[in-house]
């Protein structure tokens, strides 16, 4: 009889133990969710931050190429003036 008892004991260590580890296993589980929701904001915002990043780069090209336009445009009315002898 008493080694009946200590099995069930012992049996009702080891259903602890695992009732523990599924427990501390959930929590941990609950952490990692959070970790991965976390994360899909900040890639979301990395995208959006790199899709401006490329609009801005276009814009900037642009805004070099139209620089470059004026700059010539400045330089052959100059070049008009100086042969007119303004």
């Amino acid at each position: 009889m008493t080694s009946e008892l200590e099995r069930i004991k012992i049996l009702e260590e080891k259903v602890s133990q695992v009732v523990d580890y599924i427990n501390r296993l959930a929590s941990e589980n609950s952490k990692l969710k959070e970790q991965i929701k976390e994360l899909k904001t900040e890639n979301k915002n990395f995208e959006e931050q790199a899709k401006r990043t490329g609009r801005l780069d276009e814009d900037l090209k642009k805004y070099e190429k139209d620089r470059k336009a004026i700059k010539d445009k400045i330089e052959t009315l100059i070049n008009q003036i100086d042969q007119v002898g303004i």
